[in-house]
Order: structure tokens, then sequence, then C-alpha cells
């Protein structure tokens, strides 16, 4: 039996997304004793204290399942946010709710307008549902295009995806940019403004930048705005999966139709419950990474190597004398992991996680071994 001819048409040839490897595999098959991963822009100061403890609390009620609604998690993200509960949904970490989002809006035949550089799952959800991605090039220095994303929308375009910080390249839009781009979108015959989806995942640390925007002041005077944000970065939790979003109450009402029952677990809704309100694990991190990014910035410098400055926890580098790939490789060789960025379209880049102290000493000490072999030649 050919099973290939029962596959959906949008699932023929699908490519699965590249995630990095962990420590343990790159150990066992590398032959080391000590690897740092700094390439999935987790936090190296773990999760946050408040989320352990509550968990803790409650790891000898796992045998019940999760409340299927999230309320105790809801209700702190809206006292948190000043919001209304039924403008908020949850969902099993971001790619979830890239998912939720696709599933409840993107037909066949319909586009949807993405940034070039911007986090390949939007892509691969349009494709998954047979919806046409239609790529709007980024300006100079790595930023999204929003006039050009605004013109690029037609009577066909369903949904346009804007990241703010962007992932990999660290590129922000400001509140005056977002503001006009969230006007310009035009409304197709029917009165109808397309779906725009803010992706905030880095938002904490992005908060910083004075002219970084919060999505939520646009929320209400734009019902066509999806905005959703991450307990996997700042906060530690990556391993829980564990995302929210802010909608109308009429968006989130058939995210909440639509969605898998329990699909956020219990210990994860438990975690980001008391994680919302850890203040300490947040400015901890934004000193960690400020602190992370003059040092690596200075030493970029210092090594003559094109960087863009970043509104994340992660830099985007240039490899060059090397491709991408090649210097990951010798750099797993070494005992750090980063991420090559060739499916970003960006061969000559790598992103680099900003970690501990020592961490970040030894990336640049390695980094420094690896770059003298060309001069040595």
């Amino acid at each position: 039996m050919d099973i290939t001819k029962l596959i959906r048409k949008e699932c023929e040839g699908f490519k699965p997304y590249v995630a990095g490897k962990p420590i343990e595999t790159i150990k066992r098959e590398m032959g080391l004793k000590s690897v740092i991963k700094l390439a999935s822009n987790e936090n190296p100061l773990g999760a946050s204290k408040k989320a352990l403890e509550a968990i803790k609390e409650n790891l000898k009620e796992i045998f019940y399942y999760p409340d299927s609604n999230s309320y105790a998690l809801k209700k702190g993200l809206s006292e948190h946010y000043g919001l209304s509960v039924g403008n908020i949904f949850t969902g099993a970490g971001g790619d979830e709710i890239i998912e939720l989002i696709a599933k409840l809006f993107f037909n066949k035949e319909e586009e949807v307008v993405i940034s070039r550089h911007s986090f390949i799952r939007y892509e691969m959800a349009a494709k998954l549902m047979g919806s046409k991605a239609i790529v709007v090039a980024m300006k100079e220095g790595f930023k999204h295009d929003l006039t050009g994303m605004a013109k690029a929308c037609t009577e066909k375009t369903k949904a346009v995806f804007v990241t703010n910080p962007n992932n990999p390249t660290g590129t922000y839009n400001t509140k005056e940019e977002l503001c006009k781009f969230l006007k310009d979108i035009p409304s197709n015959k029917a009165g109808l403004k397309p779906i725009v989806v803010l992706d905030e995942a880095y938002f904490e640390y992005a908060f910083l930048e004075e002219d970084y925007p919060n999505g939520i002041d646009f929320l209400k005077e734009n019902p066509n705005l999806i905005i959703f944000r991450t307990f996997s970065k700042i906060y530690g939790l990556a391993g829980l999966r564990v995302a929210y979003g802010f909608a109308s109450e009429e968006i989130v009402d058939y995210i909440e139709r639509t969605r898998p029952p329990f699909n956020v677990n219990r210990l994860a809704q438990i975690g980001g419950t008391a994680a919302i309100e850890d203040n300490e694990q947040v400015v901890k991190s934004l000193e960690l990474v400020k602190e992370g990014k003059e040092y690596l910035y200075k030493e970029f410098r210092d090594l003559e190597i094109e960087y863009i400055k970043s509104a994340g926890n992660f830099i985007l580098f240039n490899s060059s004398p090397y491709k991408g790939k090649e210097l990951f490789d010798a750099l797993v060789r070494e005992g750090v992991i980063i991420r090559a960025m060739d499916e970003y379209e960006l061969p000559d880049w790598v992103r680099v996680t900003i970690g501990l102290c020592e961490e970040n000493e030894l990336f640049i000490d390695k980094l420094k071994k690896i770059f003298s072999r060309i001069k040595n030649k």
C-alpha cells in the first residue's frame, strides 16, 4: 500500500522545524564532557523561583487532568496586565498559538504576509493550511518593512505576522511605526481588515527600549489584532511549553472553541501563574542580558565582527570568513552550541544567546581560537 497517496497535498515534502540539539545529545555525539548551549534563547538563570516553588507544592496532583480553561493562569494574567479574562487565551507555547490561529483563520488559496528573516513557523503554518506565504524583504539593518508589508496586502490576504522584536535579527519596530502600520492595513471589498498577529515573545527584554511599543495599547482600537507572549524566555519555563495571547472577546471565543482540550498542562499553568508575578526574575534577567550584550558587543568590535544590535536576549552576527554552518560545526567541536541561520536565508550569519558571564567568556575564547586558525594559515 502506497500510504503517500493518502497524505494531504500540503504535507507532501513538508520540511519539519529544525530544533536546537540538547546538551546531552551533543555530548554523546561529539564525545564531549562539557558543553554550553547558547542556541535557543533560553534563560541561563533558569526558571522563576516562584514558579519552581509552586510546581513542587503541586507535584502530587499531576494525576488530575488540568483545568481545560486555564482559569487561574488567565486570572493571574488579567490582574497583571489589567485586561478582562475574556480577552486572554493560552497555548502550549508560541508554536501552538501560531497553529491555533492558522487552523482558525487560514483557507486554501488565501495569502499570509510575512517578513523575510522572521520566525520560520509563520510560513510553515500557512503552508500546512494550503495558504500562500507572501514574503516581504526587510529594510536595511534587518528591520521589518511595515510599509511594504501593508502594501503587500490584497483581497486574498487573511493575515499579517509581525514579530516585535524579531527573532532571529533582534531588531524591532517603534510605537510610531506600528501605529502607522495598523492604520495603513487596507480593508477588502467587504470592509474587513486582515488579522494582524503580533508576536511579542521577547516583550520583557525589548520593553527597555524607549520607543518600543506595548501591543496591548493597540488592542482596543484594532479588533483584528492578536498578540501573544510566552513564559519560555525571561521566565525560564521553556520546558513546560506555556504561552498566552490577547485578542477581542470574539476572537478569543473562537480560539477557545477550536483549541484542543487540556492543551496547557497542569504544572505549566501553575508555573505560569506564579511566574507572572516574579519581578525579581525579570530584573535579574534584564541585568544579566544588559551586561552580556555590552561585553559581547565590545568583543565583536575588537574582532571586527559585524553584528546587529538586539532588543532580545540574543545577538545575530556575521560568521565571515566562515559560512554560518561551518562556524556552528567548529564551535560545537569546542563544546559551544550556537544557531546557524541557513533556514532563515542567512547562510553567512549565526545567532548566539546571551549566557552567564562565564559562558559568554568561554564562547568568545573559542571564537578567537577558531578565527586564529584563519590568520595562522
